[in-house]
């Protein structure tokens, strides 16, 4: 494994675990399982481990784990600030000593003010007391570093940090967003800034892996290189020195093993012409297919009427990077068969899904679009029928 350093000189690995999508069993997470994977990340050299008081589960999980392990002082560990829930200054208090209680310890390596989209939620903290709050948490030891985790223009991202003095910040970066959200500017303008840049939706949700076109699969599979598609995508991010550690939501010990070889591998400033030039190439690909620029973040979750956005957006994508067929079955079986319904057709166009999605996607709109697309008149009686049968008591 190979380090980058924070903005205090203390080593953190080039990959990071992101705790956000933890195997689930019965709505639970599966701890036997988690550990095992956190165990097997830490023993090839991962040391920084992200959660969020919104990951459900996450926070308590790792504070099992963790101290089951004796690994407390061993690793390094992030949260978050549910900042978009915070009404008052008592409340910043309040969510901090719960996740302190979750986790089984008495500080916090990095603290993230989380998913800042405009200058005006950072603005509403400062009011309620944070700047004062978290020089306090400093001072005391509680908090050792404190950041912002982003999703927003560019131009934004700057402001927020250009405010204060951070000491990290989280966005999201991959090659398809290198100029969205605070894109290629914003990474290298914190650099420039001495502010370390950790790195989040590396694979886009997944899309730059299992969603890719056929043609863009075929395209990787022949490229002498001989990397794989999740490769390209976290070499083309180490190859940048401004980014300092690249987040993966990893759940199986397959995918730790690879991703941790290729974090032992890869260089800044490997990247050839050749390399760059290809990357463009498979951009292409995917940009002619895609039709919804979903993450699957599930920030747009819940919704009242418990419509699985993400889900559908995948099906739906996967209908043009897969074949109408695929994408369809595989909405019948993840979507369509659920007990309580979780299909667009529930969707009440209330809007509140649109408030929280970070890709600023009209989800509204595009839903009616998926829901045409994925259910055509044949697969609402074909899975009408089937759920009838399965569901039967």
């Amino acid at each position: 494994m190979q380090y980058r350093n924070d903005k205090h000189g203390e080593p953190i690995s080039l990959l990071g675990f992101g705790c956000m999508r933890f195997t689930t069993n019965m709505g639970a997470i599966d701890i036997d399982k988690a550990e095992k994977e956190i165990l097997e990340a830490y023993n090839a050299g991962v040391n920084y481990f992200d959660t969020a008081y919104m990951y459900s589960g996450s926070e308590a999980a790792l504070g099992t784990i963790f101290k089951r392990n004796n690994m407390r002082e061993k690793v390094k560990i992030a949260t978050k600030l549910p900042q978009y829930l915070v009404k008052t200054s008592a409340a910043i208090d309040r969510y901090f000593n719960e996740e302190l209680s979750r986790l089984q310890t008495d500080y916090i390596d990095y603290y993230f003010m989380h998913f800042l989209t405009d200058l005006a939620a950072w603005e509403n903290l400062k009011k309620l007391g944070i700047l004062e709050w978290i020089e306090e948490k400093k001072k005391s030891g509680a908090i050792r570093n404190i950041g912002f985790s982003f999703h927003g223009s560019t131009e934004i991202f700057l402001k927020i940090l250009n405010d204060y003095d951070w000491d990290i910040c989280l966005v999201q970066y991959n090659y398809l967003d290198e100029f969205a959200q605070a894109g290629r500017r914003g990474v290298e303008e914190a650099h420039k800034k001495g502010i370390p840049v950790l790195i989040m939706e590396p694979l886009r949700g997944g899309k730059l892996v299992d969603l890719l076109p056929e043609t863009a699969k075929k395209m990787i599979k022949e490229n002498p290189r001989g990397w794989s598609a999740a490769e390209w995508s976290f070499r083309w991010l180490f190859n940048q020195e401004a980014v300092t550690c690249v987040l993966s939501g990893m759940n199986s010990i397959q995918m730790i093993q690879e991703n941790c070889r290729v974090a032992s591998e890869a260089k800044a400033g490997d990247f050839t012409k050749e390399d760059f030039e290809f990357i463009d190439k498979i951009k292409n690909e995917i940009n002619a297919k895609l039709k919804v620029n979903c993450t699957a973040c599930r920030y747009c979750l819940p919704c009242p009427k418990n419509v699985d956005i993400p889900a559908i957006f995948r099906c739906y994508n996967e209908m043009y990077s897969e074949g109408k067929m695929s994408g369809r079955f595989e909405f019948a079986q993840t979507v369509g068969l659920r007990k309580q319904n979780a299909m667009a057709s529930q969707c009440i166009n209330c809007g509140k899904c649109e408030t929280h999605c970070p890709q600023k996607i009209p989800i509204r709109q595009e839903l009616k679009k998926a829901d045409k697309a994925l259910r055509p008149w044949y697969y609402k009686i074909g899975i009408a029928v089937a759920k009838a049968f399965i569901l039967k008591k």
